[in-house]
């Protein structure tokens, strides 16, 4: 047994020799045998609130999940993060819409929180928080947060700089509110039992680094712009194209040398 990703309780990685016909978890459960979990979408199989199962190589490794104080209460600020809905009322969320602005174009005066020039931005109409309903002020946090951090590439893909782009290109606004929904999803953060090995991994990214969530999404982002890019998509394709996308950031996040977020391979796409 090798002991990894230390961080209070213990994250153990046991390796099992492969299995013949039906692989058993330590704690009972049964799976058939699949390339599912090879592939990036791992199988919760255990029952119990400890451990996770999953196959990769062709072997059954298992993680323990209990939290560390530390985990416990970022999770919990994260979820209270993704609870919150957009409200065009609230002075802090008019606030935010005015900062992604001036991030975006430091050069240019925002005329209106409902104005045509937000459409220059690809949000659908000239109020963009009729596009939050799908994934809340979280996906505003997000596209700020990638704003600010990594602007070089925030303009490059909002001004669909890289490579041959298509006649009909995705809106980036509205492509990065999917790209914020999708991560949810992927992560499952509100389940009650862990399902994914994806989850497990991330909440040891969490308890290193709180603005894990937000990074994430920022190499989701350039990874979806490349897939898009290599299979010289059109807009009708979005949804194909965010599917390839999750399962490549789930690729990357299984690795076994990724500790950070920092450690994904594509986290070199950023500048």
């Amino acid at each position: 047994m090798s002991i990894v990703r230390t961080q209070g309780n213990c994250i153990a990685i046991r390796t099992l020799s492969p299995p013949t016909t039906v692989a058993r978890c330590p704690h009972g459960s049964a799976s058939s045998s699949s390339d599912d979990a090879t592939c990036g979408t791992p199988t919760w199989i255990g029952k119990g609130l400890t451990c996770v199962c999953f196959k990769r190589k062709g072997i059954f490794e298992r993680i323990c999940i209990n939290l560390t104080p530390l985990q416990e209460e970022r999770l919990k600020r994260l979820k209270h993060r993704m609870k919150v809905y957009f409200d065009g009322s609230r002075p802090d969320h008019q606030e935010a819409l005015r900062a992604l602005w001036s991030a975006t174009y430091p050069d240019r005066e925002l005329h209106g929180l409902i104005s045509n020039q937000w459409k220059e931005m690809g949000w659908q109409g000239k109020d963009p928080s009729t596009d939050f309903r799908g994934a809340g002020f979280i996906s505003l946090e997000n596209l700020l947060f990638f704003a600010k951090t990594f602007s070089i590439s925030f303009q490059h893909l909002l001004k669909k700089q890289g490579g041959k782009r298509s006649a009909w290109e995705y809106p980036f606004a509205v492509a990065g509110v999917n790209i914020t929904f999708m991560i949810k999803q992927m992560l499952d953060l509100d389940a009650s039992k862990p399902r994914t090995f994806v989850r497990s991994v991330f909440l040891q990214m969490l308890s290193e680094n709180e603005w894990a969530f937000d990074l994430l999404y920022c190499v989701a982002f350039v990874v979806m712009d490349k897939q898009w890019l290599q299979k010289n998509a059109t807009y009708m394709e979005f949804n194909d194209v965010l599917k390839c996308t999750r399962a490549q950031v789930e690729r990357e996040l299984l690795m076994d040398d990724v500790l950070r977020i920092e450690d994904m391979p594509s986290y070199s796409l950023l500048c």
